[in-house]
């Protein structure tokens, strides 16, 4: 069998990846610089988006083959929405996400540092309350990272009264290259295309940038707490690494 918008999609997916590495490497390398600096003096990545940006968010921490340093702070709201209709559905995230203010009330449920990064994902880059969050964050003295569509993002205007988008605010921006209509294979007798690569973008960039974190802080002499897998055969000792791994990030957890 064929299957050609399949392999149409997998090009698709191909050409983000190609492109991530063709073109973003200093970036990701300037933002892991940033990380790893947080991380090393006992601190945190603070790691936020919405919708489906926050995929990466639950993706890097807890996860085999992460490691502490990664807080990830996900609004149930703008994430569970997998109910669809009813309670928590895509009406009321669409709507919340774009509410000026929200995203300030988000940032008083928690304690910083200026020593902290922010890791914030967004698409489009022009919603409400990840602009809340990196406002708020700079505001606090903390480094802001950001990932989304930034090229094809440009000249979009922002939804929130700054003016800004969330590109124009980052210290280091990390673009995912993907097209800002996110779905990417046509479909005959239909508007809308299909087959969305955000998300693979993203995944992408955020453990390329997530290895040259450890890289830099191994290189450093700094230990790594480390995620294992506790499912390999003859591996004796994973439980006590996992032990020592969530003690880690209950122990920092604790000034949060």
């Amino acid at each position: 069998m064929d299957l050609p918008l399949a392999k149409q999609w997998l090009d698709n997916t191909r050409s983000v990846l190609d492109a991530i590495e063709n073109t973003q490497m200093a970036a990701i390398q300037q933002a892991a610089e940033i990380m790893a600096d947080s991380i090393e003096c006992g601190r945190w990545v603070h790691t936020f988006g919405c919708g489906h940006s926050t995929l990466p968010v639950e993706e890097m921490y807890p996860r085999i083959g992460g490691f502490v340093g990664f807080h990830p702070m996900i609004e149930l709201p703008l994430s569970f929405f997998t109910h669809i209709v009813g309670d928590m559905g895509v009406h009321q995230f669409i709507f919340l996400e774009r509410v000026e203010g929200y995203g300030n009330q988000i940032m008083k449920g928690y304690n910083f540092d200026p020593k902290d990064t922010v890791w914030i994902f967004s698409h489009t880059g022009i919603n409400n309350v990840n602009i809340d969050v990196a406002l708020e964050s700079k505001k606090l003295g903390m480094k802001v990272v950001a990932f989304g569509s930034a090229a094809e993002s440009e000249g979009k205007t922002s939804r929130h009264s700054c003016g800004k988008t969330i590109f124009e605010i980052a210290d280091v921006v990390v673009d995912s290259c993907v097209p800002i209509q996110d779905a990417s294979v046509p479909l005959k007798n239909h508007q809308d295309k299909i087959g969305p690569v955000s998300t693979m973008g993203f995944i992408a960039a955020t453990w390329m940038t997530i290895v040259t974190v450890a890289q830099i802080l191994a290189d450093r002499g700094v230990k790594l707490h480390i995620h294992p897998s506790h499912n390999v055969p003859g591996d004796t000792t994973a439980h006590q690494r996992l032990d020592a791994a969530l003690k880690e990030y209950k122990d920092r957890i604790a000034g949060v």
